[in-house]
């Protein structure tokens, strides 16, 4: 954009010297203050429009250059066109000053909402408790972190406790319904219940902020998860969300299990939610993730191929980090889709395998 008032000002020049004298090209340069309005400041645009006044006194009346007559110079018709090119220079200035403005002002929210979603979304650490541990956020809002997708993962007397969630619909509403329900994992993991009344608790909270938000139709799909390091196994309660995906000596397998309906629509359902275990031991990875991973499209429409993706990387049997898992997710997935119109949380977990004491 910064090149475009330079090119448009090659190209009208061009034009004129190879159109016939009579063509009052010279003209189009009424147009070069506000093309440069789109990339350069309000000084910019003034010392652009003041370039445009005298190219056009010199393409009106030079007669080595142009073939015109000196006595040209100051027809009606080139009067009218300076008149104008001063015109269009002053709104020019106008409107770069207020693109500024905008630019300003956007940055600023951008960065009060990135802020709220790192606040929200804290960085996953390395070690949690006697699991390592690596996350990914991608928004779907370009150049932006804000999102209805969530996770988290908490060392609790229990053990590990990690969720990841992805709440209907985006924008600030969705924002709001992250921290109420990232607030309730936080407090409940803590409690003293099993995994079951964690969920519960956030069953609770989803009902009432639905309530407040006036949304009949408010409701988070996630995935609980809960590592007990003395019996080497997982405990994974799944309210509608995408499965988890266990990567065990070169083996990619998705842990399905009882389904639950997403939180808030619990009143809907006859049964109470299941939870189900699964062995998970040193060596093995836990990868959750959002649909926005396994519904990015290519330019042919094809939908992300995870398992597939994932066998093909990690099928030799090394046992991967968390780490690397996160690593290759995020140079594979933007080779397979450009665009990203959904937010992608993506959380992986691992047994350390040492049985010391747990990290804070």
């Amino acid at each position: 954009m910064r090149w475009l008032p330079l090119a448009y000002l090659v190209f009208v020049m061009v034009l004129e010297a190879v159109t016939p004298t009579d063509w009052a090209v010279s003209f189009l340069l009424i147009a070069l203050p506000m093309v440069a309005a789109y990339a350069l400041g309000p000084l910019g645009v003034a010392a652009v429009t003041l370039c445009a006044l005298v190219l056009e006194g010199v393409v009106a009346g030079t007669p080595c250059c142009t073939g015109h007559n000196l006595h040209q110079l100051w027809e009606t018709h080139h009067v009218a066109a300076y008149l104008d090119t001063g015109l269009v220079g002053l709104l020019g200035v106008a409107l770069a000053a207020h693109r500024q403005r905008q630019e300003r002002h956007l940055v600023r929210a951008h960065s009060v909402a990135e802020a709220l979603m790192r606040t929200l979304l804290r960085p996953v650490p390395h070690e949690v408790g006697r699991v390592l541990a690596a996350g990914l956020y991608r928004s779907g809002e370009v150049g932006t972190m804000v999102g209805g997708d969530l996770y988290d993962i908490r060392a609790t007397e229990a053990g590990e406790r990690a969720i990841i969630g992805d709440v209907r619909g985006k924008g600030l509403k969705a924002v709001r319904t992250v921290a109420a329900l990232l607030g309730s994992f936080r407090e409940a993991v803590d409690d003293g219940g099993d995994l079951l009344a964690v969920a519960a608790r956030m069953e609770r909270r989803m009902a009432r902020e639905a309530d407040e938000l006036r949304d009949n139709e408010l409701f988070v799909t996630a995935a609980l998860v809960e590592y007990a390091a003395r019996s080497g196994r997982v405990t994974i309660v799944n309210h509608g969300h995408i499965e988890p995906v266990l990567i065990s000596g070169g083996r990619v397998t998705a842990l399905t299990g009882p389904p639950a309906l997403p939180l808030g629509l619990g009143t809907l359902a006859d049964e109470e939610p299941v939870a189900y275990t699964h062995p998970f031991t040193p060596g093995d990875v836990l990868l959750l993730c959002t649909d926005g991973l396994i519904e990015a499209r290519d330019h042919n429409g094809v939908f992300y191929p995870l398992l597939d993706r994932l066998r093909h990387r990690f099928g030799d049997g090394a046992a991967p980090g968390p780490d690397e898992v996160i690593d290759f997710l995020n140079t594979d997935l933007p080779r397979h889709t450009r665009v990203f119109h959904d937010d992608v949380a993506i959380l992986a977990i691992a047994p350390h395998g040492t049985d010391g004491p747990p990290s804070p």
